[in-house]
């Protein structure tokens, strides 16, 4: 199929409908408006449905209900927005549905500003809901790969019976890239298939979805049945990708995200000056690439660890983690949709390698 130049925000809604998604709930919030403008006209298009909510907490509640039918749901949402729909997320969690949320991510905290940012990765990883649970978390770095991820997520989401977001910042749904899609969207699924989703009881024992147990054991069995799938899933899940990762680096830049192609830009310009930088991104923020980190992280020909974010510094967090201290990592960042540029960053390296300019 020919590359068409489309919106980030756009390709999303197309992928989804791709993936057999039909099912749309949302409210509108820049910066990615334009999914909810897109899909308006192009559900109807492909027998879809798109339902405007009267806020991000109706439509937490109606992506409940219609992923107990058994249908492919989603929505798309903003810091803010995605923020009201902790509490239909964790139950989503808790009752094992599956739906895909993607949070094209502003600046913040509060209602913050329209400009990127990447300061939602506590949200989206530590799960930002109550309770014992995880949301797999997918982060592109371009509107291609963005589109792939999206219509995985649908896969992943039902493999796995398990919400997945798929984050990125407001460059990422604003900028427009060439991209493909599949020669052939897929069919819609068919509840009927299923074991679990709600379709009517006639000829069958009844079903009940929930995310209630009042009793403390079964709410206890819930929980445990929850870690396991969240053990597996870290088995199977993770995704990283390495750019100019070689034994002369005396430096390992970490980011994700379309930061990681501001870094990756730094780290070209610097092997031109001689100075040889290689970038570890994580794709997958949860499951995160814990054993991945350590191995790249520690060994011999690295120094140190950069952290590169647009936030005061959260994946840092995870990647001392991960480090265990047995290299220095240290951190560069800008927040409130302020972007650092690749100059920053090889400023930075530089400094850290004690380099002159």
């Amino acid at each position: 199929m020919a590359k068409k130049l489309m919106k980030g925000n756009e390709a999303l809604g197309e992928a989804a409908i791709c993936a057999g998604a039909l099912n749309y709930f949302a409210y509108p919030i820049t910066p990615q408006s334009e999914v909810a403008e897109y899909l308006c006209w192009r559900l109807p298009e492909v027998g879809g449905t798109f339902v405007q909510a009267e806020s991000e907490v109706a439509v937490g509640n109606m992506l409940f209900g219609a992923a107990a039918s058994g249908k492919r749901v989603f929505t798309t949402s903003s810091s803010p927005g995605i923020s009201l729909m902790q509490e239909a997320i964790s139950y989503i969690a808790g009752a094992q549905l599956p739906v895909v949320f993607v949070n094209i991510m502003r600046g913040g905290p509060g209602l913050g500003g329209i400009l990127p940012a990447q300061s939602d990765y506590f949200q989206a990883v530590k799960a930002g809901g109550h309770g014992d649970y995880h949301v797999i978390v997918l982060a592109p770095s371009s509107v291609q790969e963005a589109v792939d991820l999206m219509i995985e997520a649908f896969d992943m989401a039902d493999k796995y019976r398990n919400p997945v977001m798929l984050i990125g910042d407001g460059m990422i749904g604003q900028m427009m890239e060439a991209v493909e899609f599949p020669e052939e969207r897929r069919k819609p699924n068919d509840p009927t298939d299923s074991d679990w989703a709600l379709t009517g009881a006639k000829g069958r024992k009844s079903r009940i979805t929930k995310s209630l147990f009042l009793d403390p054991v079964k709410l206890e069995e819930n929980s445990f049945l929850l870690a396991d799938k969240y053990k597996e899933i870290k088995k199977t899940e993770i995704r990283f990708e390495e750019y100019k990762v070689s034994d002369k680096n005396r430096l390992l830049v970490m980011a994700y995200g379309t930061m990681a192609r501001i870094c990756q830009t730094a780290i070209d310009e610097l092997e031109e000056e001689g100075i040889s930088v290689g970038l570890f991104r994580p794709i997958s923020l949860f499951p995160f690439p814990e054993e991945a980190v350590f191995t790249e992280a520690t060994k011999s020909n690295i120094e140190k660890v950069l952290v590169v974010e647009m936030s005061v510094g959260q994946m840092v967090e995870d990647i001392e983690r991960c480090v265990k201290g047995q290299r220095e990592v240290d951190f560069f960042g800008r927040t409130g949709g302020i972007v650092p540029t690749p100059n920053e960053v090889k400023d930075k390296v530089r400094e850290l390698l004690g380099v002159k300019k």
